[in-house]
């Protein structure tokens, strides 16, 4: 049992106003009759979407229910999409997807499940662990308003550690087995498996070693996170039939690592006295070994203890509506322990987040403290999501994060994922101003001298680029575009094309197309986009587009 992501979704549609609806979500379409393709389905997906009523539903899925940890998640949508209701699997990933599904259709979701009504955490899918163990009874406890003692011999980082007390209830945290009846097990991605094999190894025989290892170290597989092995066998089939990361060394590497069971035979044949060792406490990064290399007819195995690495996504999530959203910033979101940000963008992707994640908001103006924030979290181990609107590299978060860790030496991972900048999304509005050479510049003056931005407004406005105004114009900043736009008017006519976005994704969304000489500063704010266009620029019937000089 664990927190298992939702990848493989298949929406069912039969009717018009169905398939209209799910032809709004970005997954596949089955357009038949609802039950064969259930049917069909149910042992392949992680989520169905039924655009059905609840009851229709329920009568269709009835048959194939077998168990909480196997069946996917089911969400029924009523055809006239006003309701996103769970029927199944809320806790796997089925009560985040009809929050999600509800943001892009406008919908209501309805999810009973009682931790998530009542604000607390579920210890079956608590982000970064595997659960085991008699949760069903330690949650029930939970929720009489027991708080259970925490055991965490590993001091790996548990979100919501102030919903753990010293109640008789016991949640541990172990990758070690069997454990106290009772109890229930949270067990963390920390063992590395060092396996070396030889040419003809099978899978079956690869498995049988990793297995017979793995008991004899009383140790869960579960806990199991990755397997390293040496770079020649990097694509074995076997390796990779075990459905887990693979990170492969070079031979030099893998010698240089002292091991308690060097082989002179291993180093003839492959250049290093140690795979299985030498590549387990390599891919631990300082971790120790617990379980010493394990020999069997064509298979090695070594097993290494990782200590909690944590990894920091600066996510954008694009101007802000769900649909706008890329998978991969949703993905980062849901997968997060933790995830910070300011309070209004953490609203943006309330349909993502659950109450088994920690949430660090706060106020505008705390970028440098949400960076820090983000930072030391991934210092103790967490998951972190720190989320951006737009992208997370274009006037936002990512550059302040790695500035932090250039200047403090902090060690750790860091992904930065792209979104829809409001460059991107206002052209779109616009319709296709962007098509040749722009630039785009923030008009704030807080971390840029206005000189330096002026100069920079003149040279664009001298190179013929279109531009695009971030940050335009503020109630202690009421003069700058004004400026900017009379830099802009000395290179270019009266008649140049200007755009507005305002809001831009959102319900109260408001496009405005215009020209340099008709343009009104005070019709701007700091929720607006302003694109300046070039001298090539055109207006079409309201729609701005740049020509890049095709012939036609």
């Amino acid at each position: 049992m664990g927190a298992h992501p939702v990848s493989r979704i298949l929406s069912i549609a039969r009717t018009s106003a169905g398939l209209s609806l799910a032809q709004r979500l970005p997954y596949p379409i089955e357009s038949t009759e609802a039950a064969p393709a259930i049917a069909k389905a149910w042992p392949e997906v992680d989520a169905l979407v039924v655009f059905l009523a609840v009851g229709a539903t329920v009568r269709l899925i009835a048959p194939h229910l077998r168990s909480k940890e196997d069946d996917p998640a089911v969400i029924a949508v009523d055809e006239a999409g006003s309701t996103v209701v769970v029927l199944v699997g809320g806790h796997h990933g089925g009560n985040t997807l009809a929050n999600e599904i509800a943001s892009v259709l406008g919908a209501t979701p309805v999810i009973t499940t009682a931790t998530d009504r009542r604000g607390l955490p579920a210890l079956d899918v608590v982000p970064g662990f595997v659960t085991e163990g008699d949760y069903r009874s330690v949650a029930g406890r939970m929720l009489e308003g027991e708080r259970p003692r925490l055991e965490n011999p590993l001091a790996w980082p548990v979100p919501h550690s102030e919903n753990f007390g010293e109640g008789p209830s016991l949640v541990i945290v172990t990758d070690e087995a069997p454990a106290p009846d009772g109890a229930c097990l949270l067990r963390p991605p920390s063992l590395v498996a060092g396996l070396g094999c030889s040419s003809d190894a099978t899978a079956e025989e690869v498995e049988e070693a990793l297995s017979v290892s793995l008991e004899r170290a009383h140790l869960s597989r579960h806990s199991l996170a990755m397997i390293a092995t040496i770079e020649k066998r990097a694509n074995h089939d076997a390796l990779g039939a075990l459905g887990l990361p693979v990170t492969a060394y070079e031979a030099g590497r893998l010698a240089a690592v002292p091991v308690p069971s060097p082989s002179q035979a291993v180093a003839d044949a492959v250049g290093t006295p140690s795979v299985s060792e030498a590549a387990a406490l390599l891919a631990s990064a300082g971790g120790a070994l617990v379980l010493p290399k394990q020999v069997f007819p064509k298979v090695t195995v070594a097993i290494a203890r990782r200590a909690p690495r944590g990894h920091l996504a600066v996510v954008g999530i694009g101007p802000g509506a769900a649909e706008e959203r890329t998978m991969r910033a949703a993905a980062a979101v849901r997968h997060a322990q933790a995830v910070v940000g300011f309070s209004g963008y953490l609203d943006l992707v309330q349909d993502l987040t659950t109450p088994a994640q920690e949430l660090h908001p706060s106020p505008i103006g705390a970028e440098v403290d949400r960076a820090v924030k983000a930072v030391a979290l991934a210092q103790e181990g967490y998951r972190v999501a720190l989320v951006c609107s737009g992208d997370a590299g274009v006037y936002a978060l990512a550059t302040l994060v790695f500035e932090h860790l250039d200047n403090t030496g902090a060690d750790v991972e860091v992904e930065v994922v792209p979104g829809v900048t409001a460059a991107l999304s206002g052209a779109a509005r616009l319709g296709a101003p962007l098509g040749h050479d722009h630039v785009a510049i923030s008009l704030s003056d807080l971390l840029t001298p206005w000189p330096l931005i002026a100069r920079r407004i003149e040279l664009a406005a001298e190179g013929d680029f279109v531009i695009t105004f971030y940050n335009p114009r503020s109630a202690g900043r009421a003069s700058q575009l004004g400026e900017a736009m009379g830099i802009i008017a000395s290179s270019r006519p009266a008649s140049t094309p200007v755009g507005t976005i305002r809001n831009i994704a959102r319900q109260d969304e408001r496009v405005v197309v215009t020209s340099l000489g008709e343009f009104d500063p005070e019709s701007v704010d700091m929720l607006t986009t302003v694109i300046v266009g070039s001298s090539l620029t055109r207006n079409y019937h309201g729609h701005l587009y740049t020509p890049r000089g095709y012939r036609l």
